[in-house]
């Protein structure tokens, strides 16, 4: 109990690297084959990203390639790609034929393509070598990209008693036995089984008489973003795939959708931050600054959009020259409320809370902004007048603005999500700079018509 607690709670450490790079220079095969096999395998890839290519390279020649496929998968993609091109087709095909057929599929689809072919012209294993070509001629974001061939089916014709026994042959293949699907002659998906059921059925009994017929699917053509919808919603840990024949042709498990919506959660969060593709922290200079560019030229634009309106407004003001001292609190507002809306609403657009009625959510912005703009203006009629002295007109100039600006900022980040989800825009680019700077603008413009309708500038 003590090693698995310490498996658990396991914590890279500068020691431990030393350790593991002094038992490589040594060439100590055994001490280090001991060492690490205390470790899980994705332990292991952790201590693998951190060690020289040539030192990571040597520690998985020297593992057997049941242990090594499985850290393979867990390293850095960019370190695994290293790796792998230090591996010669043979030793990769080996590494590929302990893997399940969709990791399988995954990491030959990483390889060049001539080195694809290579590859799986060397898995000896016929079955798996026909149905990892399979999943590779799917699209890696739909659901037979996402699956394995890996599962468990019965035909509903077998007793109890058969089912068993051939039960027992199937699932030496599958990792793990989340369900058992109900197929007729034709292969073709009609229901579930659960293993309770089967225990406690008599064994004479028909699979037709204690299946479940309503199973959830996937077709193999369905976006994954779809597919891990579909399994959030209905607390599935795997779901069957489906061709157009309603055949069954594979299954997906919960440890892939996981990490689909990790893989989108970044890349939301990157494009929220104004980063135009996926890029890791130690990426090249090149690629880092090619991803946050664009975006900080959409912003440079914005700010001189934002300039050149009180460029205009510039000359006249007279003696309310101190209106633009609360430029900045005018700019900040906008940009905070329209951040803060078109969050929500790409929030609600990605679990699927967010229904068709834009009319009805754009009025439930307009009366959230009205209710925030009334209160903050309230707090910057009394600090702008009775803190910093300015007169009780542009005060009150100012907290109209605010009002106006708000409402504004709420509608444009609430508009602006759903018109591009409407237009198959991914709505996350919404939430980043491209607002911030539009509000900006806009808060603006805004700001100045009003104290040119009050104050007169």
């Amino acid at each position: 109990m003590e090693d698995i607690q310490e498996n658990i709670q396991f914590q890279l450490t500068d020691e431990l690297i030393e350790k593991v790079e002094i038992l490589v220079e040594d060439q100590n095969d055994k001490d280090l084959k001991a060492l690490l096999n205390e470790y899980h395998h994705a332990d292991i890839a952790e201590i693998l990203d951190e060690l020289d290519l040539e030192d990571a390279v040597y520690v998985i020649k020297l593992l057997d390639s049941e242990t090594t496929s499985e850290i393979l998968m867990e390293l850095d993609e960019d370190i695994r790609e290293k790796v792998l091109k230090n591996l010669s087709t043979k030793e990769i095909a080996e590494e590929v034929e302990e893997l399940d057929t969709d990791d399988a599929a995954d990491m030959i689809a990483e390889l060049p393509e001539e080195r694809q072919a290579e590859v799986i012209s060397q898995i000896e294993d016929d079955e798996h070598r026909e149905e990892i070509q399979e999943l590779l001629a799917y699209d890696e974001d739909t659901a037979g990209g996402l699956m394995a061939k890996e599962l468990v089916k019965v035909y509903e014709t077998w007793t109890v008693a058969g089912c068993l026994r051939r039960i027992r042959g199937q699932a030496k293949d599958v990792t793990r036995v989340h369900s058992v699907y109900v197929v007729d002659k034709q292969d073709k998906l009609i229901g579930r089984l659960s293993l309770k059921d089967l225990i406690i059925s008599k064994s004479d009994q028909k699979i037709a008489d204690i299946a479940k017929d309503n199973v959830d699917w996937v077709h193999v053509n369905d976006d994954v973003e779809d597919v891990a919808k579909v399994m959030a919603k209905y607390d599935l840990e795997a779901i069957p795939v489906v061709n157009d024949n309603q055949t069954l042709v594979g299954r997906i498990t919960i440890d892939d959708i996981i990490d689909v919506i990790r893989e989108e959660a970044d890349k939301d969060y990157q494009l929220a931050a104004g980063i135009s593709q996926d890029v890791e922290a130690d990426d090249s200079i090149f690629k880092l600054t090619k991803a946050r560019l664009p975006w900080l030229f959409i912003g440079m634009f914005g700010g001189l959009g934002a300039a050149s309106i009180i460029e205009q407004f510039n000359d006249n003001m007279g003696n309310f020259i101190v209106l633009l001292s609360f430029v900045p609190l005018i700019q900040a507002t906008a940009g905070n409320v329209g951040v803060q809306s078109s969050a929500i609403v790409v929030q609600g657009i990605a679990n699927g809370t967010i229904d068709g009625k834009i009319l009805k959510r754009l009025f439930k912005e307009f009366l959230l902004g009205l209710v925030n703009g009334v209160a903050i203006s309230l707090v910057a009629i009394l600090i702008t007048h009775f803190i910093f002295g300015t007169p009780y007109i542009v005060s009150i100039t100012i907290s109209i603005a605010l009002i106006a600006v708000i409402v504004m900022a709420a509608i444009i980040g609430t508009f602006i999500p759903i018109f591009l989800d409407k237009r198959g825009i991914d709505p996350a680019v919404a939430t980043g700079p491209f607002i911030t700077t539009s509000n900006d603008v806009f808060g603006i413009l805004i700001y100045f018509l009003i104290a040119k309708l009050i104050l007169g500038i």
